[in-house]
């Protein structure tokens, strides 16, 4: 990724905030002459969102170029987007960044994982509409994103953790889910309390923040292994199709999607085609499709079959908080059975204990 910081207001004794654009729908401007959105030049931003020059922050903005489509994300991205707030970690307070809306979770589920012992905000925020639409909800949710990474309590950061700012709601970003492609609230956690509500007041929800870390230095991981495999089970699912799946080379994870509370077939050919992979030593991590609750492999014998066939539970992990983790996991542990435990453990907030 190439880019070039943009220093947009200087407001000194402020708070400093290091905007990131990578790209999506945000960033779209009207061109009068042709007719047609176009990429925002990020050095003209000024003109477009003047709000940008009350907000009581130094703002920094590095635009990536050339943009990212968030649906071309990929390990190696989230990566370099971590190496970047890592770099700039002793200078900023904070940090926001522009992202594209589809696999937003995604990325900030990965960077929760990348940044361990994170203590300052890193705020993930986008639009349903460009910037050059007139009902945007873009100039609100960047200007609110930005107040919010600038946000302190006695000179001190209040968030020490990945979030997603949408519509007035702050979420973890590990704990969060795209549930709308056409409404402005597209983001949600089911299955843990917003973590502030925005309105004319921020409110924020205390005892469900992250504390800030112990350990007072950032650690920043490089490394991820991505031959990780979603399967999403059904009614009527071939043997032969899941077993040819599972035997796809290098593979070295699989997130299960099961029924409920983290059911699936009690058939032996199924349970049998499972239990090779896993004495094989792969991992199979089993979450529910369902939106909320949490899996519990023992209370079925639905359940209790992939259990005793070696598939781990996943508890109340979002699909995007698992299979970021995995890749995470495997990146760092080569020793599977350390990927297996840390896989059953709560790492960032992600998971119920």
């Amino acid at each position: 990724m190439n880019y070039k910081e943009i220093k947009l207001n200087e407001h000194q004794g402020q708070p400093k905030v290091l905007v990131i654009y990578t790209g999506g729908t945000l960033g779209m401007v009207y061109d009068q002459q042709k007719g047609t959105l176009i990429p925002l030049p990020f050095d003209q931003i000024a003109q477009y969102v003047p709000e940008l020059s009350r907000v009581p922050a130094e703002l920094t903005i590095i635009p990536v170029e050339p943009p990212i489509d968030s649906s071309d994300m990929n390990p190696e991205i989230w990566v370099e987007l971590a190496r970047l707030v890592h770099s700039n970690y002793d200078i900023y307070d904070g940090f926001v960044i522009l992202h594209g809306t589809d696999t937003m979770a995604f990325s900030a589920s990965a960077l929760s994982f990348l940044l361990e012992n994170l203590g300052k905000p890193v705020i993930f925020t986008g639009a349903q509409l460009s910037l050059g639409v007139a009902r945007t909800d873009a100039r609100e949710n960047v200007i609110t994103a930005i107040e919010l990474a600038a946000d302190q309590n006695e000179r001190k950061p209040i968030i020490n953790e990945v979030c997603i700012y949408f519509n007035g709601r702050l979420l973890r970003g590990n704990r969060a889910k795209k549930y709308e492609s056409s409404q402005f609230d597209a983001f949600q956690t089911e299955n843990y309390p917003m973590l502030a509500e925005v309105g004319v007041y921020c409110e924020y929800n205390l005892p469900y923040l992250l504390p800030k870390p112990t350990e007072s230095s950032l650690q920043l991981h490089s490394e991820m292994d991505a031959s990780v495999l979603i399967i999403k089970i059904f009614p009527g699912l071939k043997v032969e199709f899941l077993e040819s799946m599972l035997s796809t080379p290098n593979l070295k994870a699989v997130v299960l999607e099961t029924f409920g509370s983290g059911n699936a077939s009690t058939k032996p050919e199924f349970l049998k085609v499972l239990e090779e992979v896993t004495v094989k030593g792969i991992l199979i991590l089993n979450i529910s499709q369902c939106v909320g609750g949490s899996v519990r492999q023992q209370d079925y014998a639905t359940g209790l079959g992939l259990q005793k066939v070696g598939v781990i539970s996943g508890k109340d992990m979002t699909p995007e908080a698992a299979v970021t983790k995995l890749m995470y996991l495997l990146g760092r542990y080569e020793d599977l059975e350390k990927v297996k435990e840390l896989a059953q453990n709560n790492l960032r907030g992600e998971m119920g204990e």
